[in-house]
């Protein structure tokens, strides 16, 4: 498989894995789905907190298998032998802590359940700018925070068709309690909703969110298996459904795998490739752009456009094999895994961070402008100088960080910014780079920031409408997830990164339209 290209001309990328024959589609290709219930049904987020929320720690586990015997112990004592919760909704997580750390792609590449979801934390930044106070309000205490969680199954999930709303914000948040920190819904948002959604995009709607059945959390020294049930009888899914499609999913679930994080591990043959648009197409697109950005009215400032690349190749590649070989070459980026049942798999690997939330505190960046990394260091040096010194990206960069300065001014009572500008390193690129602390003044203004900061200036453009009006009108492919925010939401926290240096993973006859 080519490595990522840091040209202008292909941010996008598709690969569509084409089986040889019917014995080498591959594991991913034949996997079991779950039921569960959607939590986004019409007027659910104005019913409030779900009633029953809490966490249940069972004693540790040496190992994951023996957490699985446990876990499942303990759900079907639930079934045989309590009486169900008299209140009608609710959300429980049941965990098991494992005194060794295990990988989390190794754990979900031994999976066999959709849906399934991957997210993993991306270091500190050195450097970052500190608010005075904690922001927590509350004094809670200090939890270990996971470095990467694997999910499968669902015990809530939550799509619609309509833009991402306030009411669907509300609709998730009811089952995300703030005094357990590790119930959590994973998903993504397309880039643009008002647009149409292609055949391969159609299973993730608008948006896509699920709170895992069976979830995998790898700390720094040691790791957690856990379950989640939910239920709601306003939603038709009532206890005993949550229950029983739990112990279904348990009855699937095994320990560990091996997977071999490395390159060889997806050796492959390109069948074909196929780029949209054409290089004759993206030069007239650019030409445009250029010639409104230049013109008198100015109607932009800025407009990103992107390109798709699909491949199909001889052989069915795994979604977790690769994402695999991206935690292992991903330095200080966001690996990401969704896939809801029956779709492909959108999977990444972003350097870029749309926001983080904790408590009242907000951090951001700024990401603009592009440089390869030198094959030596000075070569190395040199090349990253002439980036800080670019006029032309020192105005791509500012247009980047003053919008998104901006815009967290507009909710938050204070924004620092620190560095204004440095140098992102990255495995294979260098950018420029701005990190961003605020303060909200209320918990609630969360949605606030996530529908203000996307799509960030950095994948779409200044003026934003101007800007995605323009994409709309001149990309022939839908974006979907892509350059959209993936992440997680939280009772007391959430995190987001931008959905770019991504990938389709599907069957051909899953995809007949480009990406």
């Amino acid at each position: 498989m080519p490595p990522p290209s840091s040209s202008r001309y292909s941010p996008g990328r598709l690969l569509a894995a084409r089986p040889a024959s019917a014995t080498t589609v591959g594991r991913w290709a034949r996997l079991s789905c779950s039921l569960s219930m959607n939590g986004c049904a019409p007027g659910a987020g104005d019913r409030g907190a779900v009633c029953v929320r809490e966490t249940r720690a069972l004693p540790a586990a040496p190992a994951p298998h023996d957490a699985v015997g446990r876990l499942r112990a303990a759900v079907d004592a639930l079934w045989s032998n309590a009486a169900p919760p008299a209140a009608p909704s609710g959300i429980i997580r049941i965990e098991v802590p494992i005194t060794q750390r295990v990988d989390a792609v190794e754990w979900l590449h031994a999976q066999t359940t959709l849906p399934r979801c991957f997210f993993s934390a991306r270091a500190p930044l050195p450097d970052a700018p500190a608010l005075a106070g904690n922001g927590n309000g509350n004094g809670s205490v200090h939890r270990q925070q996971p470095v990467s969680v694997a999910g499968v199954g669902s015990a809530v999930f939550f799509r619609g068709t309509e833009p991402f709303s306030l009411a669907d914000w509300r609709a998730i948040k009811r089952f995300l309690p703030r005094d357990c920190p590790l119930v959590r819904a994973y998903g993504a948002i397309r880039f643009d909703a008002t647009s149409d959604a292609s055949v391969e995009w159609e299973d993730y709607g608008s948006f896509y969110f699920v709170v895992p059945q069976v979830e995998f959390n790898e700390l720094e020294e040691s790791s957690v298996l856990a379950t989640t049930i939910a239920w709601d009888d306003s939603l038709s899914w009532t206890w005993h459904n949550a229950v029983e499609e739990l112990q279904s999913t348990l009855r699937k679930i095994s320990p560990c795998s091996s997977v071999q994080a490395n390159k060889a591990s997806l050796q492959t043959a390109i069948v074909s490739l196929n780029h949209v648009p054409t290089k004759a197409s993206w030069d007239l697109a650019v030409t445009k752009a250029l010639h409104m950005i230049k013109g008198r009215q100015r109607e932009l400032v800025k407009v990103v456009l992107a390109r798709c690349s699909r491949y199909i190749t001889d052989t069915c590649i795994d979604p977790v094999e690769l994402l695999a070989c991206l935690k292992a070459e991903g330095q200080n980026a966001y690996q990401f895994c969704i896939q809801p049942p029956g779709a492909p798999a959108f999977v990444g690997n972003s350097p870029e961070q749309l926001f983080h939330r904790k408590y009242l505190n907000i951090s951001s960046e700024a990401l603009a402008g592009t440089r390869a990394r030198g094959k030596t260091r000075a070569d190395d040096f040199q090349i990253g100088q002439d980036l800080l010194l670019s006029s032309k990206e020192d105005i791509e960069f500012t247009i980047v960080r003053d919008s998104i300065k901006n815009k967290l001014e507009m909710i938050c009572d204070e924004v620092v910014v620190h560095p204004s500008k440095a140098l992102r390193k990255l495995p294979r690129v260098q950018h420029l780079s701005a990190q961003l602390a605020a303060r909200i003044r209320n918990e609630d203004d969360e949605f606030e920031i996530l529908n203000t900061l996307h799509p960030s200036p950095a994948v779409c453009g200044l003026p934003t409408e101007e800007a995605r009006q323009f994409i709309r009108d001149c990309e022939i492919f839908d974006r979907g997830m892509y350059a959209g925010p993936v992440g997680w939401l939280g009772g007391a926290e959430c995190e987001f990164a931008v959905g770019i240096r991504s990938a389709l993973l599907g069957k051909v006859n899953r995809t007949p339209n480009l990406f």
